[in-house]
């Protein structure tokens, strides 16, 4: 808050007690009654020197420059022979400045104000400016709609030319808005005039906490606009607000707020026209509008239409183009609208500077430019290019801003700011089984390795029978047009012998190797190969499907694995999106001559629409489906079965747990082998959570979840065993459902998500987890 000082008091006028009528040479000045204030000071304002002939006009006109200087409460000039004596008495120095009652304004941003305004300690104290800076305080709180703050300013004195002064500060209550009275409203009734207004009259008896009906003139007159755009976006073109009389009741708790409007007719819209240099062919911008003759006029529309034809041009290289729409209202109830348009001189981009990567490479952010330095500033490119930069998930936030180039009126400057984000994760875990002992493990992965922007996972995971390493690194420009680069190594040794995890164990490693090419500007094509060596071992309590499929087929699979994969990403974002959309379809197939023959394909899909215009209100839709299915009479090699449940799938169910039921031997229970197909979907309503400025690094919503995995043909058992209670078959009436709500967390070490959930159609088998999370995956 800045504090202004309005005025100073009005100048006191000394004379001198000497008479000096007759006019005389000063031979010298002499100053007495100086403490603090230095002789210079007073020589520097005092505008007569020795060998000035004076009068007593120009003495008088002296000393009002002295009082001026705000030094002094008293100033006497005398006479002793020809030399000029200014026998002065300082004002007091302010030695402390106390401040208190003050909760709406910070102490530190008041007193910045009072020290702008000359009121600090150390320095004279000038009552005039004190009295002003009590008038303007109170004009602050009144702003706010305090009509009842009250600032008293005490001066105490010290000591011999040294004051206290105390600032006390009654902020008093916000007014309250006890009426809105509308007057002159024929078209549309009083309620549906105030649900436009943010202030409110009448708030809710239940939910009034969310009513605005605490006064202020900034709230006003933001309620006054959107009361003007009202009737112009209905076609009112001559709607004019009369008078706003604003009274307070006499305890000044209360407001009575008044608003007088002429509404005038309702215009619709007649001509069409363009005026200036178009650029493009008139049917090209006609497309672009978002009006056309004969509907009611619209203000937003017209605005609408304007930003759509400056974009374009802008696309041109017209970075600084003008276009304005002009109405023209009629006699006859239409409105001619007139786009002038003003493309001025076309814009080339000298220089591409970034600012606030401080971890990520420069390389990083220019290789993502779609606008290159030196080629025609295009708007759209210039756009395009940082939703680039938000896709990539580094940055929190990016913000663009051109600069023209000062003398050079064809040339711009284009400044990207962003601002970085965690872009990957670390998770360290510890438990203990009576099966497995002790198990430890740590999780990196690292989508901005050393800033260089490239992919890195690393993961390692142990206990007294479980030992899983692997190794993954993408560089996403392994080329300079694009083409990206990555290979993996794994390695998975497990002995779950009698454990409650699973009814069986692998044993597994590999490695592959891949390659993307970018097909357009938002879609890009995958293509890999991966050598896999599989050993699955059996238990007494492995499931008779398992232990049939491994006497038939063997322990020991050779794969090579060959995928392809094409994606098309259009969110605004990386991590935690709230507009755009995301498909992704892969296929999966081992290679003739491997030990498992089998296709595989999933398909992904996203959909986020805002409701409003910060994003904070999103609605966000996805699914995912899957099928898979065996080349050949063998049967599909179970461990490689889709699977459903948990964080990522349908919530409120214990990660993969979603499925047919597996027949038990001996000792061992029901567990599902999942499915080879299966189907996802979920909706959700983002929405902001109260008093949380920074949305885009925590994110809430309300969610329903449906999925389930399928067999269409189920595996057989042993001999032995019990019959199989397999039902093959795809039967959507078999989807488990779930309520919740999530929240997804942006640490300094990834996404953290949580999600409580309750299962809506849970059956008897079925594991249920009411509270879920994960550190590094967002919901």
């Amino acid at each position: 808050m800045k504090i202004k000082t309005l005025g100073l008091a009005a100048l006191l006028l000394a004379s001198s007690t000497t008479v000096l009528a007759e006019p005389f040479e000063v031979t010298d000045i002499r100053v007495e009654g100086l403490q603090r204030v230095s002789a210079a000071s007073v020589f520097n304002a005092f505008p007569i020197s020795a060998r000035d002939r004076v009068d007593d006009r120009e003495l008088a006109e002296a000393v009002r420059s002295l009082f001026a200087t705000g030094l002094f409460d008293d100033i006497e000039l005398a006479r002793d022979g020809d030399v000029l004596v200014i026998q002065v008495v300082e004002r007091p120095t302010i030695s402390r400045l106390n401040i208190s009652g003050n909760r709406r304004l910070s102490e530190s941003d008041l007193r910045d104000g009072l020290r702008q305004a000359g009121l600090v300690e150390g320095q004279v104290l000038q009552i005039s400016t004190l009295e002003e800076i009590q008038r303007e305080l109170e004009g602050v709180y009144q702003a706010q709609g305090r009509y009842s703050a009250r600032i008293e300013t005490n001066v105490r004195e010290i000591d011999q030319g040294r004051v206290q002064v105390d600032i006390e500060i009654n902020e008093g209550a916000v007014a309250k808005i006890r009426q809105i009275n509308i007057v002159g409203n024929r078209q549309f009734d009083d309620d549906q005039l105030r649900d436009v207004f943010e202030l409110n009259d009448r708030p809710g008896r239940f939910f009034g906490w969310f009513s605005r009906d605490e006064y202020s003139r900034e709230a006003l007159a933001g309620d006054l606009e959107r009361l003007r755009s009202f009737y112009l976006d209905r076609g009112y073109v001559n709607f004019a607000i009369t008078s706003t009389q604003v009274s307070i009741s006499p305890d000044k708790s209360q407001i009575f707020v008044t608003v007088n409007v002429d509404e005038g007719s309702q215009f619709r819209l007649g001509d069409i026209r363009f005026a200036g240099d178009l650029q493009i062919s008139e049917r090209e911008a006609r497309e672009l509008l978002q009006v056309e003759r004969g509907q009611i006029f619209s203000r937003t529309d017209v605005t609408a239409s304007t930003e759509a034809l400056r974009s374009r041009l802008g696309a041109e290289g017209f970075a600084f183009a003008r276009v304005d729409g002009v109405p023209e209202p009629g006699a006859d109830g239409t409105v001619n609208l007139t786009f002038r348009v003003e493309p001025g001189q076309r814009a080339y981009v000298r220089r591409i500077n970034f600012i606030g990567n401080t971890s990520t490479q420069d390389e990083v952010l220019r290789r993502e430019m779609i606008q290159m330095e030196g080629a025609p500033a295009s708007t759209e490119s210039i756009s395009q290019s940082r939703r680039r930069l938000e896709r990539l998930g580094f940055f929190r936030q990016v913000e663009v801003e051109t600069q023209p180039v000062a003398g050079e009126p064809d040339k711009l400057d284009v400044t990207y700011t962003v601002e970085e984000q965690p872009s990957g994760s670390i998770s360290a875990s510890v438990g203990f089984s009576q099966s497995a002992g002790v198990i430890y493990g740590l999780a990196l992965a690292q989508n901005n390795f050393l800033g260089t922007g490239n992919r890195v996972n690393i993961g390692a995971q142990r206990s007294d029978t479980f030992t899983s390493l692997n190794f993954g690194f993408t560089d996403p420009y392994w080329t300079l047009d694009g083409i990206s680069r990555g290979y993996n190594l794994f390695y998975r040794e497990t002995d779950y012998e009698d454990s409650d995890i699973s009814t069986y164990s692998t044993d597994a490693y590999g490695a592959g190797i891949n390659f993307g090419y970018p097909v357009s500007e938002l879609s890009r094509l995958n293509f890999g190969a991966s050598v896999e060596d599989l050993t699955v071992k059996t238990y007494r309590d492995t499931a008779s499907e398992i232990v049939r499929y491994v006497e038939d087929q063997g322990d020991n699979a050779q794969s090579l694995k060959l995928t392809a994969s094409w994606t098309r990403n259009n969110l605004n974002r990386g991590i935690m999106p709230t507009d755009g959309n995301y498909q992704r379809l892969a296929l999966e197939t081992a290679a003739p001559g491997s030990d498992a023959d089998y296709v595989k394909l999933r398909a992904r899909a996203q959909q986020l629409f805002p409701l409003n215009e910060e994003q904070s209100w999103v609605l966000k839709f996805g699914t995912t489906l899957g099928y898979a299915d065996s080349i050949g009479s063998d049967p599909y090699p179970f461990y490689e079965n889709f699977f459903a449940g948990g964080l990522g799938s349908v919530r409120g169910f214990t990660a993969n747990t979603l499925g047919e039921r597996t027949t038990p031997r001996e000792a061992g229970r029901d567990r599902t082998l999942g499915g080879n197909v299966l189907v996802e979907g979920s909706a959700e309503l983002l929405f902001p959570l109260p008093f949380v400025e920074d949305h885009r690094s925590l994110q809430t919503g309300f969610f329903l979840d449906a999925g389930n995995t399928f067999l269409t043909s189920c595996y057989d058992v042993m001999p032995e065993d019990q019959p199989s209670r397999c039902t093959s078959g795809v039967d959507l009436g078999e989807l488990r459902y779930s309520v919740g709500i999530g929240l997804s967390w942006l640490t300094p070490v990834g996404p953290l998500t949580f999600s409580i959930a309750e299962p809506l159609n849970d059956k008897s088998g079925d594991d249920t987890q009411f509270f879920q999370f994960s550190l590094g995956q967002t919901f």
